[in-house]
């Protein structure tokens, strides 16, 4: 990850690039990708029939091919895309491309610094992944719900470990699914495996999974919770603890830790539970009323209800905690600490906290244009496009990185202009 304190966070607009000089010699400019840093704009661009290139800050890779999709810059600002040159592909890094060539990749995802990069694969019809240009030994016929640690040491993903045939009930109920770290499996096999999630060192791995038709729980490096619930979601590594996951038991929700209920089973929805750094505090999308949602923290329930609540965010600390409220007309809120900021929007987006935890930021969209917020307060400028917010180590600016009439412009904002 990119060290933020060595960005340029002098205040002031400046523009990086002007995408109607981008565009000439080019037939297409697709989709527009900023660097962490503001610091550069990328685009795959079409050269002429099945040539393609990408443009960074207006000047091309020197390697040409026949498809790039899904251009996208790292934590460490490197920039990566997914490159057809015939009939395979590959991963090219800063116009590197690695040297194994596959059927088809998808599904790019980093490490937390951004060190690591990996990829979702198929080679004659069998899945995996691949981590920095080394494919898994083993393919499989199926895989989904791919995973990379966040230190980028590992590897995950839901596999399919027996054939199946059609109509073949039995076997499919006798199990067929397991999870496959670096591509070797895990011996046990469940009626269904989703989401595998790795703890902070990458050394564990933590799993929804169905053992029967009608019995769910946990599996953590193949070993299951001993309970049995009648479903369960996707689990989380505590920081400092154990392994939590919502869980229904009794016909409501609760969260349990280890396989013992931490938050009674007495909601219509429990789910996405969040933490502080630290592990002490820890927060859960809540429905204690039929079709209403809000958020506890610490099983403290928020005063306000929504149809839909989403993007659940804990400031490091823990002291703070932020959410997306959808209400009945298709209008988004965001919400902090339990209160509601004024504004309804048709587009919200994560917020984000600085890093001392006093301030808030969010992406918005109203009548198709979009702008920052900081504690509730619109940036004075609506722009074509916005990426997420940035706050400066100190907390006392933000970096926003937007489109103002085909201009790509980078603006360091001290919090005193909201």
């Amino acid at each position: 990850m990119q060290d933020k304190s060595a960005w340029n966070w002098e205040p002031g607009k400046r523009v990086v690039l002007d995408t109607a000089k981008c565009k000439e010699g080019f037939e297409w400019l697709e989709e527009l990708q900023a660097s962490p840093d503001g610091e550069k704009c990328a685009a795959v661009v079409n050269l002429g029939e099945l040539e393609f290139s990408v443009c960074v800050n207006g000047e091309n890779w020197g390697n040409t091919y026949s498809r790039i999709w899904y251009p996208r810059f790292g934590p460490d600002g490197r920039l990566s895309a997914l490159c057809s040159d015939g009939m395979e592909w590959t991963v090219a890094v800063d116009d590197e491309p690695w040297e194994e060539g596959h059927g088809y990749l998808f599904n790019t995802k980093f490490s937390r610094d951004g060190s690591v990069i990996a990829v979702a694969l198929q080679d004659d019809m069998k899945y995996g992944m691949a981590k920095d240009g080394e494919a898994w030994e083993n393919l499989f016929d199926n895989a989904n719900n791919f995973a990379l640690s966040p230190t980028g040491n590992a590897t995950a993903a839901a596999v399919q470990v027996e054939p199946l045939d059609q109509a073949d009930i039995n076997k499919f109920q006798g199990g067929i699914f397991s999870v496959a770290v670096d591509g070797r499996a895990w011996d046990e096999r469940f009626v269904n495996v989703w989401t595998p999630v790795f703890d902070p060192a990458g050394e564990r791995v933590a799993a929804q999974v169905r053992k029967t038709l009608y019995d769910y729980t946990i599996a953590v490096d193949g070993k299951i919770w001993p309970g049995n619930y009648t479903c369960v979601w996707e689990p989380a590594f505590r920081p400092g603890g154990g392994i939590v996951a919502p869980v229904r038991s009794g016909g409501k929700w609760g969260l349990a830790e280890d396989d013992n209920l931490i938050w009674d089973a007495k909601y219509f929805q429990c789910w996405h539970q969040a933490f502080s750094a630290d592990g002490k505090v820890a927060a859960a999308i809540v429905s204690p009323k039929y079709g209403k949602f809000t958020v506890a923290v610490d099983k403290a329930e928020w005063g306000l209800y929504f149809p839909v609540v989403v993007d659940l965010v804990l400031s490091a600390c823990g002291s703070r905690a932020a959410a997306l409220g959808k209400d009945e007309d298709e209008m988004w809120t965001i919400m902090v600490d339990g209160a509601a900021w004024p504004g309804r929007y048709a587009r919200a987006w994560t917020p984000v906290f600085s890093p001392d935890a006093r301030r808030v930021a969010a992406k918005v969209e109203t009548n198709g244009k979009y702008t920052v917020l900081l504690d509730g307060r619109p940036f004075g400028q609506d722009f074509d496009q916005v990426w997420d917010p940035v706050f400066s180590p100190e907390g006392d600016k933000v970096l926003i990185r937007a489109v103002d009439n085909g201009q790509y412009c980078r603006i360091v904002a001290l919090t005193s202009e909201f």
